[in-house]
């Protein structure tokens, strides 16, 4: 059998006997309705669940112009020397080989360490070797110094399932043991862990309990949802909450670094089911699970051709906003996601998981009272090998939001297939996307505040750091512009520091240039400052920092609230 056949087989004996047994539940019942309270934002738009276990490969593989799109959040790569070898394919992967890749596409990266060892279940061999590798690596990473992305360390992988007791003694005092090494020699990149192949309370009050008593809680809390276990998401949150309530730890941020089983991470249908719930939940980031072949983002793409997961993807990608509340009859079957773009007032749904004639019911829909254009699309189920050129328009329609609400008719859907739905004012919509909002950009050792000044109630704040790559503080704006152009840049910041404040401003990897911020009334009190870029036509990745390497390193602080072309 193939290390992933393996792995399959030995998570699905560590999960609760029900859900293996019950498999994915039928979809079927038509008559359903999603409800979209788009005037319930619930969390800024950061495409939490775009992000894939082994997604990228050596040699822009995918080509960038395939990962734009998508806006990755995250990428889980291997190990530094990565011997690793999925499904007997040649090791790759690495990760501070992919990583300019996925710095120019925003996406953030933590590093898988057990990768180092060639087969999975990963075979142990001694202490002394695990704590020369550890050694090797963090060295590794330490030498790089151009790479920025980096989010975490994994310091090991599916424990319940891999870890060799009999070798390598209890993984709990392993982990202690391994977390200090790597502190040893990095003391500030976040730890991941423990990276359990499902929600397990007892094992995870186990580890939490140690980890909290040893100092070394990890950074980022870690587990997988992988057999079918959509429906449990939200009650798997909330159990891992109210046990950092019990133990007395500090909120974690959460990832769930592999999601969808063999027969669910292909079905458009059910991926929509995973995004949701992940959104709902509100984890840090997710990444699709890896089953196949690495450098695909998962089976999104196949000879640099994007395959039906990947416009479900897309759609995904084009949100802006907030995302807004969406409320599923049950959590087994119709289910959906959904943002709100109040400055072009564009709603976007992504929807899947029913067959039938069923319906999106749209409220808080006040600012598109009137005629608004409705555009329906789908994206098959097909195979990862099957390139599909464009999504099926379904419908392209005007309608009318009565009292801020629209319902949409969606007829004869397939349970296993993605639907997409926009609405949008009939006229005045602007040909591209003009405003960008920082709270939606890739945001690098800063904070995601809210504040009723703010477009959208969003900014990024904390923008502090300068000197050290690991922890620089920066904001990447992705933006797609029609043609190739120069462009005025209207940058609206705070500044509360009572002098001038400045940043670095890069654009594509260019040369720096300086950003200068003029006081304003205080901190999220903003005003606007302007530049001129030249940029090419399609997606252009903008950097504003306080620090970022070949960057001397800004002066003062400033806060950031929206980059906005004309």
């Amino acid at each position: 059998m193939s290390s992933r056949t393996l792995r399959a087989a030995g998570a699905a004996i560590l999960l609760t006997a029900a859900t293996v047994l019950a498999g994915p539940v039928p979809a079927h019942a038509a008559g359903s309705t999603l409800t979209v309270n788009v005037a319930a934002p619930f969390r800024p738009v950061t495409h939490v669940a775009s992000g894939g276990l082994y997604a990228l490969a050596e040699n822009d593989r995918p080509a960038d112009s395939l990962l734009y799109p998508i806006h990755l959040r995250n990428i889980v790569q291997p190990a530094p020397g990565v011997q690793q070898r999925p499904n007997g394919q040649p090791p790759g992967g690495d990760s501070l080989r992919v990583a300019a890749q996925a710095i120019r596409a925003g996406a953030g990266m933590v590093i898988r360490m057990p990768d180092i060892y060639p087969t999975f279940p990963y075979q142990w061999v001694s202490w002394n070797d695990w704590m020369s590798k550890v050694d090797t690596m963090v060295t590794a990473r330490l030498n790089a110094t151009t790479v920025t992305n980096v989010e975490a360390w994994e310091l090991w992988n599916e424990p319940d399932f891999t870890w060799n007791t009999a070798a390598a003694g209890d993984f709990n005092a392993g982990w202690t043991r391994t977390f200090q090494r790597v502190r040893a020699r990095d003391t500030v990149t976040p730890i991941l862990g423990p990276s359990i192949t499902g929600w397990r309370p007892d094992w995870m009050r186990t580890f939490l309990t140690n980890a909290r008593n040893t100092n070394t809680l990890p950074d980022i809390i870690c587990w997988h949802e992988l057999n079918h276990t959509a429906p449990q998401i939200a009650a798997d949150v909330n159990a891992y909450r109210a046990l950092e309530r019990e133990l007395g730890i500090s909120p974690r941020l959460i990832s769930i670094n592999e999601y969808a089983w063999t027969d669910e991470v292909y079905v458009p249908g059910i991926e929509t089911s995973y995004v949701a719930k992940l959104e709902r939940a509100g984890v840090e980031m997710a990444n699709r699970a890896f089953w196949n072949e690495y450098g695909t983002v998962n089976g999104l793409t196949v000879n640099n051709q994007p395959t039906a997961h990947w416009w479900l993807y897309k759609w995904y990608g084009d949100m802006a906003g907030s995302m807004v509340t969406t409320t599923p009859p049950n959590q087994t079957a119709l289910d959906g996601f959904a943002a709100y773009d109040p400055t072009r007032r564009i709603v976007n749904a992504v929807f899947g998981n029913e067959s039938g004639t069923n319906s999106v019911r749209l409220t808080g829909m006040n600012a598109l009272n009137g005629q608004v254009r409705v555009r329906l699309e789908s994206t098959p189920d097909t195979d990862r090998f099957t390139a599909v050129s464009s999504p099926t328009l379904i419908s392209d329609t005007t309608q009318t939001v009565s009292g801020g609400a629209l319902t949409v008719s969606v007829p004869n859907m397939n349970a296993r297939f993605g639907y997409h739905l926009v609405v949008q004012p009939t006229t005045g919509v602007p040909s591209f996307q003009q405003r960008y909002e920082a709270e939606n950009a890739s945001v690098f050792r800063a904070q995601r505040r809210t504040g009723t000044n703010a477009s959208n109630n969003g900014y990024v704040g904390g923008i502090n750091n300068s000197g050290n790559f690991r922890t620089d503080s920066y904001v990447d704006f992705v933006v797609t512009v029609p043609t190739a152009r120069t462009y005025t840049m209207a940058i609206r910041y705070a500044n509360g520091t009572g002098a001038t404040s400045t940043q670095g401003l890069a654009f594509n990897g260019g040369a720096w240039s300086t950003v200068s911020y003029p006081p304003t009334a205080g901190w999220a009190q903003f005003g606007t400052v302007t530049t001129t870029l030249n940029l090419r036509a399609g997606p252009n990745t903008i950097r504003l920092a306080k620090g970022s390497p070949f960057f001397a390193g800004g002066t003062g602080f400033a806060e950031l609230d929206y980059v906005e072309l004309t």
